[in-house]
């Protein structure tokens, strides 16, 4: 069992390298997919990940129930979680985020199949300006180190490549 978590800033290929461990685990992959398509140019971002990855995996459209998704998967499967940051972004406002991601990381650390987990860095840019996206910035800061700690391997991920952290 191995959980590897991949974080960084927007575009910065964590995907990509997600689909790629993924690819080279040698077992069936189950992609969870945290986002939904709020407007078109989400809608959009969504066909493209489709389009990328390979049509024998199954994907499950999962929100809000990381967890349950989780938990759903065959044990022998690679599971991809793409990504922390929008399942965040989706709970934040209903849910006890810290404790779900505490539970939902070892529910993911304990799978006997593969899970790479992909997540956005944003606390290295410039403070938010109002005090929810300064919340989500520190909420989505914790959940990150939980799934860090919880990961057998973290990387955090910078033009491409990923750098290993201890």
């Amino acid at each position: 069992m191995t959980l590897v978590l991949l974080v960084g800033g927007a575009r910065s290929g964590k995907s990509t390298l997600a689909l790629e461990r993924a690819a080279r685990a040698g077992s069936p992959v189950v992609f969870v997919a945290t986002g939904e398509a709020g407007d078109e140019e989400m809608a959009a971002r969504i066909e493209l990940h489709r389009q990328e990855r390979p049509p024998e995996w199954t994907t499950v459209e999962e929100p809000v129930e990381l967890g349950r998704a989780l938990a759903s998967a065959p044990g022998h499967a690679t599971v991809v979680v793409d990504c922390l940051s929008l399942w965040v972004a989706n709970v934040l406002e209903h849910a006890p985020v810290e404790d779900l991601a505490v539970a939902d990381a070892r529910t993911a650390a304990a799978r006997a199949g593969l899970t790479v987990a992909v997540t956005n860095e944003v606390g290295l840019g410039i403070v938010p300006d109002n005090e929810l996206a300064r919340r989500y910035r520190d909420v989505l800061g914790r959940v990150n180190a939980i799934w860090a700690e919880a990961a057998d391997e973290a990387y955090f991920v910078v033009a491409g490549r990923a750098l290993r952290l201890e």
